[in-house]
């Protein structure tokens, strides 16, 4: 199949699931889709038990021409990222910035740390020979929360609005950041460059502080041109530009793409949508992005599903996915709960933020697709399998219970 007939075939895929979701299931859109690919992606692997082989494998070689990593971090993150940050309100990140930046950054940090220590012990008393750099590479993409999973899921969880900025804000800026540090201990795991804190220092300049002030820059530029026009689809097709030439520029200038097109999104969402629209091209231009982010984000829920195709489960491996949720939830707790509690001495936060904020911390498709990135081996079937099992946790038991949380929370504190 070329590339037009994948693309037709995933798209197809994901309206029927749309559709069934819609009429018998009733579940949040994302999670629904991924929830009857995944069931399908069953049925496939049972009927290959049963000799039916040939079904399986041409769906595997569907998947491998789709190249999951690819298609997330250098294709569909962009419009997602862009689409998340426009419609967030600046003021509401700018007034509670140190805590964003707390935990986009030095939560990141700790949690690759000390998730990757723990589970260094876990691998090893399980059997598995990992050393601790692929613990630490584990743990740094496995922290920071999806922007992805975490937007859908506020949009339909009633969250508090202060705690819906601290949350957005954070997962759009934290993936940025892993990234980094993902890059950084990549390089030390392969050999390409040993631990210096020189280096460390430059790359976050270069990919963090330069993906900012790109990022403003492109922002700037898309601004003075919507300023200058009054025509819904020449704005809507620069912004298009913005999203997709700034993204792939950011990559090759070697700053960080989905800082650069947050910042900008930003930017276009709250000074270009205030100074630079009129009224129709806003109800266009808001249209037409909340049409792209639900499309894309059923696709991406749907791939979800359907990679389980790829990866090889043992019972070893099951036991090391289930040890590794309960872990990841008490580190995501103490990551988010220290910076909390700091900035709690000069502002107040919702009641049970710190229990929100680490039930609400998704890991979805970034995560994956940062796995899929590692070279083949042992390794990577490990901790693909393990990371997998993470995010369908999170994903669905998380995601589907996050409402009733922060409902109950409400509840307890404010009756």
């Amino acid at each position: 199949m070329n590339t037009i007939q994948v693309f037709s075939f995933i798209i197809t895929l994901t309206a029927i699931f749309s559709y069934l979701n819609y009429r018998y299931f009733k579940l949040p859109t994302s999670i629904g889709v991924m929830l009857i690919s995944l069931l399908m992606s069953l049925v496939l692997i049972g009927l290959g038990k049963l000799g039916l082989t040939i079904v399986v494998e041409t769906a595997e070689n569907l998947l491998i021409q789709i190249d999951f990593n690819k298609t997330l971090m250098q294709g569909m993150l962009s419009f997602l990222l862009f689409a998340g940050a426009l419609h967030i309100n600046l003021n509401d990140l700018i007034e509670r910035k140190y805590i964003i930046a707390s935990l986009a950054t030095g939560g990141v940090i700790f949690s690759t740390i000390f998730y990757g220590a723990v589970m260094y012990f876990v691998f090893n008393m399980l059997g598995f020979n990992l050393n601790f750099l692929y613990c630490l590479l584990f743990g740094s993409l496995i922290s920071p929360t999806d922007p992805i999973a975490v937007l859908g899921v506020l949009k339909s969880g009633k969250v508090p609005r202060s705690l819906t900025a601290i949350i957005s804000g954070e997962s759009l800026f934290n993936d940025g950041v892993g990234v980094v540090v993902f890059t950084i201990l990549f390089e030390m795991a392969a050999g390409d460059h040993p631990f210096e804190i020189s280096h460390v220092g430059l790359l976050f300049m270069e990919e963090a502080v330069g993906g900012i002030l790109f990022g403003f820059l492109l922002g700037l530029i898309t601004y003075r041109l919507l300023k200058t026009v009054d025509d819904y689809q020449v704005e809507v097709l620069i912004t298009l530009a913005l999203v997709m030439g700034g993204y792939s520029l950011a990559s090759a200038i070697h700053t960080s793409g989905p800082i650069s097109i947050v910042v900008a999104g930003l930017f276009i969402g709250n000074h270009g949508r205030r100074f630079a629209m009129s009224e129709k091209s806003r109800l266009h231009l808001d249209t037409f992005w909340e049409l792209m982010d639900g499309i894309l984000n059923s696709v991406l829920f749907v791939l979800i599903g359907l990679e389980i195709l790829l990866i090889s489960f043992s019972s070893a491996l099951l036991t090391a996915g289930i040890i590794a949720i309960p872990i990841l939830l008490l580190v995501r707790w103490s990551s988010v709960g220290l910076p909390v509690l700091i900035v709690s001495r000069w502002r107040s936060f919702t009641p049970g933020a710190i229990t929100i904020m680490t039930w609400g911390g998704l890991r979805g498709g970034i995560s994956v697709a940062l796995v899929l990135s590692l070279p083949v081996g042992d390794e990577r079937q490990i901790l693909l399998a393990i990371t997998y099992i993470i995010v369908l946790f999170s994903i669905v038991v998380q995601g589907l219970t996050i409402k009733h949380v922060v409902s109950r929370l409400m509840t307890k504190f404010c009756p």
